[in-house]
């Protein structure tokens, strides 16, 4: 009966049941008319237990690190060094805003923080500009999904925290998917600005006031680099990076710069304080299914059935990321990514997949999702900034998901993509 676990959790999704309750009722009930009841406790006693971890303190530390560049300024910082380098191509708002997501995807990892932060800023500003609302939220929303393909990234960290794999080697994975994310939104931009003829942004910058931008940014633009450096380095675990963040962002904001006051760290501690306790939350609900999904052995049978379809790895590398690419739909990212990974993982590195391999195409591929209808949770909150409908929004997405599809086939057929930096610094085979 417990191999029913899944069908009642997706009946509790489409009725209407947060996630966060689906993970323990699904499980809890079936245990109970399975005539488990003593396994109830151990189910609900994963649920702190999960949450009760080094490693995942990262996840709050990058969140409030995110929020303190966000109110202090730096996303501003950000948009004015894109816009100085890109802003005199046709369509270079929408060039700005993917170049953006890219430089704010090495300080948040986070792709609502991306849409929130930017979409409020780009989004009326494009709508100015004579782009639609529709278009401007889309583009929004397609390019914030590289946030958690680029280091630092939450989702890679709890698939590291549930997988026992390297943060570090799954962070190098992540470095070339995500700008080939990004330079594939810009090409299909670059297409349509040409065909439905985009407004330029702004006139061709100066070297000297590239320059001026590239100063005002430097310090934000650091961030990765101190965060990737000291972890690379063996200076500090990914743990101790994210609180390092932390303090670099207090005081770049606070003394530096000065765009950050003392009065409004109140309203940022309590923001990213809810918003880190709406994921951790889940990781720990999902760490508690976990355990169902092992008592079920769920695993073997569903390693069984995949091997009868084929045992050729190409075939069925491609056959899971359709599956990935439906759960995305429906379900976030760090919830599939605990719920899927100790099932589909090892049936894949027992076909020769590299672990390492595996988990940038489950990340990228579920991330992506975040923006794919009608359950995507960056529609809603692009929806939110934008003032516009989830459904006009999700039709112009289209053309970008379809870029993103097209990389996440590159990365799946093409291991060297995401393979080659971490195995030239050793941090995979």
């Amino acid at each position: 009966m417990l191999v029913l676990f899944l069908p009642v959790f997706l009946f509790f999704l489409m009725v209407g049941l947060p996630v966060f309750f689906g993970l323990l009722f699904a499980p809890g009930i079936l245990l109970w008319l399975n005539g488990q009841e003593r396994d109830l406790t151990l189910l609900y006693r994963n649920l702190y237990n999960g949450m009760d971890s080094f490693p995942l303190m990262a996840i709050p530390f990058f969140m409030l690190a995110g929020e303190l560049m966000n109110r202090g300024g730096i996303t501003l910082r950000l948009v004015e060094f894109s816009q100085a380098l890109m802003g005199h191509f046709r369509g270079g708002l929408a060039h700005v805003n993917i170049l953006s997501s890219m430089l704010f995807a090495g300080l948040s990892g986070s792709a609502v923080a991306d849409t929130s932060a930017l979409g409020s800023m780009l989004i009326p500003a494009m709508e100015k500009q004579g782009y639609t609302r529709r278009f401007a939220a889309a583009i929004t929303a397609a390019s914030s999904v590289i946030g958690p393909i680029i280091p630092p990234s939450g989702i890679m960290i709890i698939y590291a925290y549930v997988m026992g794999e390297s943060v570090a080697a799954l962070f190098l994975a992540g470095i070339v998917p995500g700008i080939l994310v990004g330079v594939g939104l810009m090409l299909i931009v670059k297409l349509m600005a040409d065909r439905y003829d985009f407004p330029i942004a702004s006139r061709r910058h100066t070297w000297g006031e590239r320059g001026q931008a590239s100063l005002k940014a430097f310090f934000p633009l650091l961030t990765p680099v101190i965060i990737l450096g000291g972890i690379l380095s063996g200076v500090f675990t990914p743990t101790e990076a994210a609180a390092v963040a932390v303090a670099y962002a207090l005081i770049i904001g606070l003394f530096v710069l000065r765009t950050l006051k003392f009065s409004e760290l109140g309203d940022v501690l309590s923001k990213a304080g809810i918003t880190s306790a709406v994921v951790l939350l889940l990781v720990g609900a999902a760490m508690s299914f976990k355990t169902v999904v092992s008592l079920s052995h769920a695993p073997e049978l569903l390693a069984d059935f995949i091997l009868t379809l084929t045992e050729n790895p190409l075939l069925l590398l491609f056959l899971i990321n359709l599956l990935l690419f439906a759960v995305g739909m429906f379900l976030d990212a760090g919830p599939a990514i605990i719920i899927l990974g100790p099932i589909l993982g090892p049936v894949f590195t027992s076909l020769g997949v590299d672990s390492v391999h595996f988990a940038i195409i489950m990340c990228v591929n579920l991330t992506v999702g975040l923006a794919t209808p009608p359950m995507g949770l960056v529609l809603f909150v692009a929806a939110s900034v934008s003032g516009e409908k989830v459904e006009t929004i999700s039709k112009a997405i289209l053309p970008f998901l379809a870029v993103e599809i097209l990389v996440i086939m590159l990365i799946t057929f093409v291991p060297e993509i995401s393979m080659t930096i971490p195995r030239l610094t050793g941090f995979a085979d």
